[in-house]
């Protein structure tokens, strides 16, 4: 007799769980298959500490392999679900598809940023919801710091030290609490100028800090942030984000070059494409966790409404406890429906309190409904982080001890750039890369890119909302379509388009640029040819002259020559060609004769290995590839750069906190 299939889509807080515990009693009496985009677990709770230089990035996350027995691993994000076909649909990291077959089907795809139609958020904010967002703000907050420093003009100073958070909720209260120390610090060892002090802003337009929490909780919240020199503005919000800084809601314009947003979540749109009874953007399921009408499929975490039982018509909201707990219950479930386990069992929790970690010694927690604050709740909340965590807990609490006796090193490792981590993105655990996969296809519009339009404006967004009040349109210009597919980059540029513009730097970054122009990435001009170095980056060429980029090529290997005539060609042994303007021929090229670059395509002679030459203007396909994009430049694109998507979100505010 066959092992019954089951597939897991999604290793968030529910998707690992249900994948843990099903490991555990099918024993393996079934074939259990996780479909996640990465191969780890991220304990999303700490993400702030790892922003602030307290925890390396590898502390909070679990490897999959090593610590799901009996599970086959499948790296990709899912595209498709034929439900009357039994199978999910899925596209890899390197753009292969694949399909897996079910018996039982368990949907914990997680949720994704929610935006809001605030103009200028989608283009200058960035989330803070996966690993890559995290080492970015890391890197990009540092960055900051150091240029102020050295910047000459007080304004300028000013302006790169001074941090935007928006949204009170949990990750952005302890984004903020962590980084007001991590600046701090910066600053002792490195003083600015003139004295300054970097500036943490939270703006939210709730009445108060955490206003899912206990009035107390959020008092002590409140009394932390402001004692450590966060300036708190309840009742505010951001009414425009410019390339000079944002333009809050009272009027107040704040020059600024980091805008976090923390406003709260939304389901995966993956779920949207199903035509299944949804609620708010999340998939309707019974107290058991089964889709009615399709007993095979089972859905927890943030992509499920379940019911309140103990609020009866409500539902749970969309935090890590309740993903935690439902994904138990879920695998207790599909292992009875498939006679590997007991009784079903429906979902039933109560909270047991709350912790928020502000930095240092300092937490606001309510432990079994007690209140704690200071050092009491500081030792509780560190406490509950290493038991609740599936791994890691020693490597956790050695970091803990080194930051305590330690400096933080504040450096820059420049791995995660301004376009790889774009605010409207559905998959925010994988960076984006150049030359990655295209857009996923075959997928309703409403569940692929840009589905947060359609979803928000007819309510279908959840998560915490403290923008309500938000109002305005989306940037002009972008596409739906823009955002690349579930789980994999977005599409890279073969060759330049005539005609095409040039990519644009995300305002907040162009510091990164180190003073080059703004003009584009390489290829993106009509003309230019990718591999070309542009005038502006001709540091790196070590002493060549601008735009004459040599290519050291083996032997026998086929001459490539740009358009134009720009690179030159240096085979080994031979003398270094020269790089005439005009399409002069290079000489000295092994095989006697100098090669050709004549503007009708016609092929170069005498080339190793006897082979034509390529790529000759109005000729073949090109084969060598151009240079990664500079620093927080957009990777090359189909003629446009990775834009934002234009936005009509409604805002809703049903469900609250920030897993």
């Amino acid at each position: 007799m066959s092992r019954p299939r089951i597939v897991i889509v999604g290793a968030g807080f529910a998707g690992y769980r249900t994948a843990r515990t099903l490991s555990r009693l099918t024993r393996g009496r079934a074939h259990i298959t996780l479909l996640n985009p990465t191969d780890y677990f991220l304990y999303l709770p700490l993400l702030p500490q790892v922003a602030a230089g307290i925890l390396e990035p590898r502390r909070v996350t679990v490897s999959l392999s090593d610590t799901l027995p009996h599970v086959r691993l499948v790296l990709g994000g899912a595209d498709r679900i034929d439900l009357d076909e039994r199978t999910v649909h899925y596209t890899g990291p390197e753009g292969e598809e694949g399909t897996l077959a079910y018996d039982r089907l368990v949907l914990a795809a997680g949720s994704v940023n929610k935006l809001l139609p605030i103009p200028g958020v989608a283009e200058h904010a960035h989330g803070f919801r996966g690993l890559p967002e995290a080492l970015y703000l890391r890197d990009h907050v540092t960055r900051q710091v150091e240029l102020a420093a050295a910047a000459d003009d007080a304004k300028t100073c000013a302006a790169r030290c001074t941090f935007v958070v928006v949204g009170a909720g949990y990750t952005g209260t302890e984004v903020a609490a962590h980084g007001q120390m991590f600046t701090d610090a910066q600053v002792r060892r490195h003083p600015l100028r003139r004295g300054m002090r970097p500036r943490w802003m939270l703006l939210d337009v709730a009445p108060r800090v955490l206003p899912e929490m206990d009035p107390k909780l959020s008092a002590t919240a409140d009394r932390v942030l402001r004692q450590r020199g966060v300036d708190v503005r309840m009742g505010t919000s951001v009414k425009e984000a410019t390339h000079d800084g944002v333009l809050l809601t009272d009027g107040e314009f704040v020059d600024t070059r980091t805008l976090v947003w923390c406003v709260g979540v939304r389901p995966d749109p993956l779920v949207e494409s199903l035509g299944l009874p949804m609620e708010k953007g999340r998939l309707l399921v019974d107290p058991h966790l089964q889709v009615p009408g399709r007993p095979e499929v089972f859905s927890c975490g943030d992509v499920a409404a379940v019911p309140d039982l103990e609020k009866p018509g409500g539902y749970t909201p969309m935090t890590a406890q309740h993903a935690w707990r439902q994904g138990r219950i879920a695998a207790e479930n599909v292992a009875a429906s498939l006679g590997l386990g007991g009784a079903r069992k429906p979902y039933r929790h109560r909270d047991l309190g709350f912790v928020v970690d502000l930095g240092g010694a300092k937490a606001a927690a309510n432990p079994l409904g007690v209140t704690l604050s200071g050092v009491p709740a500081g030792a509780v909340t560190r406490g509950y982080h290493l038991a609740a965590m599936p791994g890691n807990r020693v490597r956790v609490a050695a970091d803990w001890l080194l930051d305590a006796v330690l400096p933080r090193q504040a450096v820059q490792l420049g791995l995660v750039r301004s376009w790889s981590v774009p605010l409207d993105t559905s998959s925010p655990e994988v960076a984006r890369v150049p030359g990655g996969p295209g857009p996923r296809q075959g997928t309703s519009a409403r569940s692929g890119p840009g589905a947060a339009i359609e979803t928000d404006t007819r309510g279908g967004g959840t998560g915490t909302d403290p923008q309500g009040g938000g109002t305005g349109a989306g940037p002009e210009g972008a596409r739906a379509g823009d955002e690349p597919a579930k789980g994999r980059p977005g599409p890279a540029q073969a060759g330049p388009r005539p005609g095409s513009g040039p990519a644009v730097l995300r305002p907040f970054e162009s510091d990164t640029a180190k003073g080059r122009p703004d003009d584009g990435a390489p290829g993106d001009h009509p003309g230019s040819a990718p591999g070309v170095l542009r005038p502006s980056e001709s540091d790196t060429a070590k002493g060549r002259p601008a735009g004459a980029t040599a290519t050291n090529q083996p032997a026998g290997a086929t001459a490539t020559h740009q358009p134009g005539g720009e690179p030159a060609t240096h085979p080994p042994g031979g003398e270094p060609a020269k790089d005439q303007p005009g399409g002069e021929p290079a000489k000295n090229q092994p095989g006697g004769e100098p090669a050709k670059n004549q503007p009708g395509g016609e092929p170069a002679k005498n080339q190793p290995g006897g082979e034509p030459a390529k790529n000759q203007p109005g000729g073949g396909s090109q084969d060598v590839a151009g240079p990664p994009p500079p620093d927080d430049q957009p990777p090359p694109g189909p003629g446009t750069s990775p834009g934002p998507v234009k936005r009509t979100d409604a805002p809703d505010d049903s469900a609250k906190g920030d897993s």
